[in-house]
């Protein structure tokens, strides 16, 4: 980490099809080995299963997703006098975005459908109603947070 400034934030252009800049992030997650066009299928794919299924706005759902999935507090390690305790803080929201993202990723990856793109639905709809293991997840942090709660002072 450089210590003369804060490394710049790059500018993410919005997606293709649908105009939004969480979707192009999401892409980018979704993406193994440098091959967009193959993440784009996928997520696009993933959002035609949703209108179908939901009868929704595909993207709407998914914003949903992401708002139910991302976390308000998390625990974080901070030594005093030799113990380590796990104080809970607030989550800033650019992480808190970057958190609901990466969850989703992975419990899409770990389900038993047949194709990412089936994986990637199922678990956006189970997101978007408030289930599936992205929110498991988010209440297992939670949980952590409020257990910690004793160590609130030691916030920093």
């Amino acid at each position: 980490m450089s210590r003369r400034h804060r490394a710049e934030k790059r500018e993410i252009l919005p997606d293709a099809k649908y105009g939004d800049k969480d979707l192009t992030k999401f892409m980018n997650y979704i993406m193994l080995d440098g091959k967009k066009s193959v993440a784009e299928r996928i997520i696009y794919g993933a959002l035609d299963i949703i209108e179908d299924k939901a009868k929704r706005e595909p993207v709407a759902v998914f914003h949903d997703a992401l708002s139910n999935v991302s976390p308000e507090v998390e625990v974080r390690s901070r030594r005093v006098g030799g113990a380590t305790y796990q104080v809970p803080c607030e989550v800033r929201p650019d992480r808190r975005k970057a958190l609901a993202i990466r969850w989703l990723a992975s419990a899409a990856r770990n389900r038993n459908e047949n194709t990412m793109r089936e994986r990637l639905a199922g678990e956006l709809l189970d997101a978007a109603s408030n289930r599936g293991s992205a929110i498991k997840k988010r209440e297992d942090t939670h949980r952590m947070a409020e257990a910690n709660r004793a160590f609130a002072h030691y916030r920093w």
